[in-house]
């Protein structure tokens, strides 16, 4: 098991090859009991967690622009563990960030529900990778963008304009592979649409929209990951590229 890319760092992607593997993950394997015993306490504190699938990694690593690693399907309770044991796991997590900018260069961001395990935390609809977003094996990060940011907000990505590539932050707390799409409506036009959107619904996972205007403008509750992001889309004044 391996993960060799630079950290703390924006690095520009044209290719992804990440693969589902069939075997189980080494860290699910090996910690069925501790799994088990920190699921009991986590749905303890919030009954809704649902215990559902996504994926870890055991090896990631960048090479010429390029993306490749091998993850495994794990239950959700899994992740809850692997959560708090970072450092020692023998895995790490990768997520995508469908970077959504208004028509005025907002971004606009979520806050994520009380009910959810980041409760009151700000970051750009999304979710972990799922079986569901592998084609003959591969990873569809755009797939996944477009399916969570639609399921979050109710907002249609298929048809936004795409950054021309894909770029990666990876930290300690895990990789996130992010892409701008711009749609036309401007800032406040989207939050309204959103806002209408979790009204409708009857559990909703998002607690509402956040839009954020430049690059100091960072509201309490962001999460760690999100403020390289907001800098650098900024600070090439929002062109998708």
């Amino acid at each position: 098991m391996s993960f060799d890319l630079p950290r703390n760092t924006i690095l520009p992607v044209d290719a992804i090859d990440v693969r589902l593997v069939a075997e189980q993950h080494p860290f699910e394997r090996e910690n069925q009991a501790a799994i088990a015993e920190n699921w009991r306490r986590e749905t303890e504190e919030k009954p809704a967690l649902y215990d559902g699938t996504v994926v870890l990694l055991s090896s990631l690593s960048y090479r010429d622009n390029r993306l490749s690693g091998r993850c495994h399907a794990v239950k959700y309770s899994t992740f809850m563990l692997w959560r708090k044991n970072r450092e020692a796991s023998g895995a790490e997590h990768v997520y995508g960030h469908a970077v959504l900018v208004a028509g005025d260069n907002a971004l606009v961001a979520i806050r994520m529900g009380a009910h959810t395990v980041n409760a009151g935390r700000i970051y750009f609809a999304a979710g972990s990778f799922e079986p569901i977003d592998f084609r003959d094996g591969l990873i569809d990060v755009d797939f996944n963008m477009i399916r969570e940011v639609g399921e979050e907000t109710g907002i249609d990505l298929s048809t936004a304009e795409r950054g021309r590539r894909w770029h990666a932050l990876s930290t300690p707390s895990g990789t996130v592979i992010f892409r701008r799409y711009r749609v036309a409506e401007p800032a406040d036009e989207l939050a309204r649409r959103i806002s209408a959107f979790v009204a409708s619904e009857d559990e909703p996972e998002i607690e509402g929209p956040v839009i954020i205007r430049n690059g100091t403008d960072l509201p309490d509750g962001l999460m760690g990951h999100m403020k390289p992001l907001i800098e650098w889309h900024f600070s090439n004044g929002g062109e998708i590229r």
